[in-house]
Formats: C-alpha cells, sequence, structure tokens
C-alpha cells in the first residue's frame, strides 16, 4: 500500500488530537470526528492491504466509534456512547 495513504491518514489523525489537546477543536465537534474518521478510515484500508491485523482492529474500533459519534452528531442526539437518564 502507498506510504503516502499511511502518512496522510496518520496526518489526519494526530492534526485532530493536537487541535483536542492545544482547546482549538471539541471531542464532539464534527471537524474533529470527520479528521478521525478519514484518518483512521485510511489507516483501516492500508492495514488490510499489508495484513496487519493488530494494527486494522485498532484502526477498526477507532473508525468505528468516531463514525458512530459523527452520526449521532447529525442527528442531533448526544456524541456521547450512553444516554444519561
Amino acid at each position: 500500500m502507498s506510504i503516502s495513504i499511511q502518512v496522510l491518514g496518520s496526518l489526519l489523525v494526530l492534526i485532530s488530537f493536537i487541535a483536542l489537546q492545544a482547546r482549538r477543536m471539541q471531542p464532539d465537534s464534527r471537524v474533529y470526528l470527520l479528521l478521525n474518521v478519514i484518518g483512521s478510515g485510511e489507516l483501516v484500508v492500508s492495514a488490510l492491504w499489508d495484513r496487519q491485523w493488530g494494527f486494522l482492529a485498532l484502526e477498526l474500533v477507532w473508525t468505528s466509534v468516531s463514525a458512530f459519534s459523527l452520526c449521532r452528531t447529525w442527528t442531533g442526539r448526544d456524541a456521547g456512547v450512553l444516554d444519561s437518564k
């Protein structure tokens, strides 16, 4: 798999993480979540292509959680996994 896909995916995830730590983004913002979905999604493809199963598992979970949270922001529901009652 192309190294450029791995580098781009990693950069997107790291940029969102650095912005979060610098308090430039909120963890439930659509931009933050979208950067994570795209970046980790690219890393899923790369890990699958290269048969790196441990890395694939990590990135599948990362992508899934980010995508789930992003979908919840679009439906107007709280981005948290558990609803408070």
